[in-house]
């Protein structure tokens, strides 16, 4: 009797193991795959503010070059007292953003 006590002490120490090891290895596999998806999830997260920067470029810019016109106007007809500084410093600005 001993000797089958003992095989069934040892068959269960076994399945015991194996199904440790099988968690284990679930539990990895199961944070492998939650580490993809964040990475997946933040890479169309960048996409899409990547998008939404390069219209915000877009849209100031445009606003820019119409504050240049505006400015340009005003000097033009004669508004000289900040009008002159504020059309420099906007064209310094833009000159610098332009050579980055």
């Amino acid at each position: 009797m001993t000797g089958l006590t003992q095989n069934i002490i040892t068959a269960g120490t076994v399945a015991a193991a194996l199904i440790t090891l099988f968690g284990i290895i679930k539990s990895v596999i199961k944070y492998i795959c939650s580490l993809n998806e964040k990475s997946r999830i933040q890479q169309e997260r960048n996409a899409v503010q990547d998008k939404d920067i390069s219209h915000l470029k877009e849209e100031n810019r445009l606003i820019c070059y119409g504050l240049s016109a505006a400015l340009d106007g005003l000097e033009q007809l004669g508004a000289n007292h900040s009008v002159p500084t504020a059309k420099t410093k906007l064209e310094k600005y833009l000159n610098e953003q332009a050579h980055k």
